[in-house]
């Protein structure tokens, strides 16, 4: 799940901000937390502002911090008009409020305050009732309320206007994050597939790659092909390759949840190691953080460091990344060998003998079995009517990306290159473009054809985009659910468990579980990263000194750790039933959500186990990236060749399963 860098800041600091009241006072409270863990440190920041009832001449405003049984938490000077920033820890006992007194001017600060251990119940509620119930929309309100629950000082009533007024309006109105701008999204996108779908375009595709797509394996290869190809943003490879590859695994008895799993693991995967897609920049601007830290933390290391380019470390660290080049080789080889394992071998031999696309009783997360998303009646199938608009989608995001990209690279001053540009481009907008794009285009071709009439599009689009909003609830509290995670602190709890004590070798294993626990209990890869990264550069370098800076022994273990960050957000993410990546992939391949998650789950954890007993663990003891990697590519592939079921390579049958 993707958050902006703001929004992120947040989630590792949860500050206490106090501002100044312009009015009045020269300190005001702007801000304050609704919630404290008694386990974990948070912050608070104190601005100087004009001075009031102190010296001026002094240049400086004394503060301390006091709790309401008189423990003094933090004291010191704050500088006229500027701010200190000041890390306190409440302790167990519950001397709540404290009194911040700036100068003259004292102020209360009251929050609800909770054990650490009580930060991992909204997630976790949430993850436990979805898989036992396979009910995700409940579950996951379950979870907010839960999280909305301590916010409100454990007050029912206002938890629940405050699940809606401050965490769902929140999510869906988060313009900056990209949440206002993924729904419209979203929805414009199925209303486009509505159209082609109508129109007869989606029709003319299943029959123009019919003969190419005439057995499970070569659907299975087709579809991790266009997933590989459009590497530039892992939200429009999942929605594009879902939604345009569906009709054909569908005649080819390919199960949904197969479909889901191949979107999934392919969509992030590539988008994270290609080093000209929209995750790009923001990964290095993490990296370049981290090396900021650790430079003035470790004086030993300053010097070697200085030379350090945050690119040049993100491509260095792309042979460490073996989650995701793991998993892109997993889908390969259970889609060669046409073999799976566990809940997905059973949905495969379900699909395969006919018994349906999907299990009985399950509930898509996109509608698409009604007659207005079907081909009209009459209707000359062409496969351009489909086409078309998706290469308009995919041209205009890309010449999007370009253009915003190049327009900021020289703004900041820097050379127009593709690195620069896909790292400075603005991914939110350029989706609303490209699928505004692609319904006009649609809309123009089914009139001009005459496949439809106006009317006729204009509902089809419709109903497109009713097909969609199962799928948009789920995506809006899995989005609730990650603004409460970040309100009762989950991320800054689970940090605490990676110590200070730690032998420097085993630091990529540890980062890599650690920030797969954090992305699945939050659902979101780029809020770990971002707090992760600051944090374990600089722990890297200051347990290894100077040898981990490039050029030392242990270059390739502070490689390996900052890889482990987000090859680890990004495996918990794929575990996660809470990110909105495995909720769009639900949603592109019309698959039960839950039913994608159980069956993606254990192959991914395969996967992951691989990736850090061969990949984060061997190669901090020596072994070579590439040996680990093509290690655990011969250990994937025997595994399904001795536990993997054959699920049969028949020819196209004449009509989908379901």
């Amino acid at each position: 799940m993707r958050l902006p860098p703001p929004a992120l800041f947040g989630a590792l600091l949860i500050p206490l901000a106090l501002a100044p009241d312009r009015e009045s006072s020269a300190q005001a409270v702007s801000e304050t937390p609704s919630v404290i863990l008694a386990d974990a440190p948070f912050r608070i920041t104190i601005h100087g502002g004009p001075p009031v009832g102190v010296d001026p001449a002094a240049g400086t405003v004394p503060f301390v911090v006091v709790t309401a049984l008189g423990r003094q938490l933090a004291s010191g000077t704050v500088d006229h008009y500027s701010s200190a920033t000041v890390e306190l820890r409440i302790g167990e006992r519950p001397d709540l409020p404290l009194a911040v007194t700036v100068g003259s001017e004292s102020h209360e600060v009251d929050a609800t305050l909770l054990p650490g251990w009580f930060s991992l119940l909204p997630p976790l509620i949430a993850i436990l009732l979805a898989l036992v119930f396979r009910e995700v929309v409940s579950a996951l309100f379950a979870g907010v309320w839960l999280g909305a629950l301590a916010v409100t000082g454990f007050d029912p009533l206002q938890a629940t206007w405050t699940l809606i007024d401050g965490f769902v309006v929140a999510a869906l109105g988060d313009t900056e994050g990209g949440h206002t701008q993924i729904v419209i999204f979203s929805l414009m996108l199925g209303g486009m597939v509505g159209i082609v779908s109508r129109n007869g375009g989606i029709a003319g595709i299943v029959a123009k790659v019919a003969p190419l797509a005439s057995s499970p394996r070569r659907g299975k290869l087709a579809t991790w092909g266009a997933g590989m190809s459009i590497f530039f943003d892992d939200y429009a490879n999942t929605l594009i390759v879902g939604n345009t590859l569906r009709p054909i695994t569908d005649r080819l008895r390919i199960s949904r949840e197969k479909l889901a799993y191949l979107v999934d693991s392919t969509a992030a995967p590539v988008a994270a190691l290609v080093p000209i897609s929209t995750w790009v920049g923001y990964e290095i601007s993490l990296i370049a953080d981290g090396f900021d830290i650790a430079a003035a933390q470790t004086p030993e290391a300053a010097g070697a460091l200085s030379s350090v380019t945050a690119f040049g470390v993100f491509v260095a660290t792309i042979p460490y990344l073996f989650y995701p080049i793991l998993a892109l080789v997993f889908v390969v080889l259970t889609s060669a060998l046409n073999r799976d394992f566990g809940a997905m071998a059973a949905a495969e031999t379900r699909a395969g003998s006919g018994g349906g696309l999907h299990r009985k009783g399950a509930t898509p997360a996109a509608d698409v079995t009604g007659h207005l998303t079907e081909a009209k009646k009459g209707v000359r199938a062409h496969w351009s009517n489909a086409a078309i608009p998706v290469l308009v989608v995919i041209g205009v995001v890309v010449a999007g990306l370009v253009t915003t990209g190049r327009e900021a690279a020289l703004a900041q001053g820097l050379e127009p290159n593709l690195r620069n540009v896909f790292g400075n481009a603005d991914p939110f907008s350029t989706l609303l473009w490209g699928s505004l794009a692609g319904v006009l285009t649609a809309l123009a071709l089914s009139v001009a054809t005459r496949a439809l009439t106006l009317r006729e599009s204009i509902e089809a689009w419709t109903a497109g985009i009713k097909s969609m909003m199962t799928a948009m609830v789920i995506l809006t509290l899995a989005w609730s659910l990650g603004a409460v995670t970040e309100e009762v602190g989950t991320a800054r709890y689970l940090s605490l468990i990676l110590g200070d004590q730690v032998e420097v070798a085993f630091l990529p294993a540890l980062v890599f579980v650690l920030s797969a626990g954090m992305a699945f209990a939050t659902g979101t890869s780029w809020g770990v990263m971002a707090i992760m990264l600051p944090v374990v550069v600089p722990l890297t370098v200051a347990l290894g000194g100077a040898e981990v800076a490039p050029g030392g022994a242990d270059y390739g273990i502070l490689l390996g750790t900052t890889a482990s960050v987000l090859a680890g957000a990004i495996f918990g993410d794929h575990c996660s039933p809470i990110s909105d990546t495995t909720v769009l992939s639900s949603t592109a391949s019309a698959c039960d959500h839950v039913d994608h998650v159980r069956t993606q789950l254990p192959y991914a954890l395969l996967v992951g186990g691989v990736a850090v007993v061969l990949g984060s663990v061997g190669t901090a003891y020596g072994v070579p990236g590439w040996l680990a990697l093509l290690g655990g590519g011969g250990l994937l592939a025997g595994f399904l060749l001795w536990k993997g079921v054959p699920t049969g390579e028949t020819e196209v049958a004449a009509s989908p399963a379901d």
